[in-house]
């Protein structure tokens, strides 16, 4: 099951849930107890993609790119 992460929108705590994709659990904040929690996207889990060098645009202009 994969990890996501939610921040509170009444506190702004963050913090992560380990469920299933497309899970309709409810979550509440474990700091102040609010209800009110926003899934967030993390970069794990959009993704950068897997284009490299000249497919990517050569974007990074000392090779020492880390999407590369």
């Amino acid at each position: 099951m994969p990890i996501f992460e939610y921040k509170c929108n009444k506190c702004g705590h963050k913090m992560e849930f380990l469920e299933k994709s497309g899970g309709k659990n409810k979550h509440v904040c474990e700091k102040c107890g609010s209800d009110q929690v926003q899934k967030l996207f993390s970069g794990f889990s959009v993704g950068a993609g897997t284009k490299s060098g000249s497919e990517a645009g050569d974007s990074c202009p000392t090779g020492t790119c880390p999407l590369s």
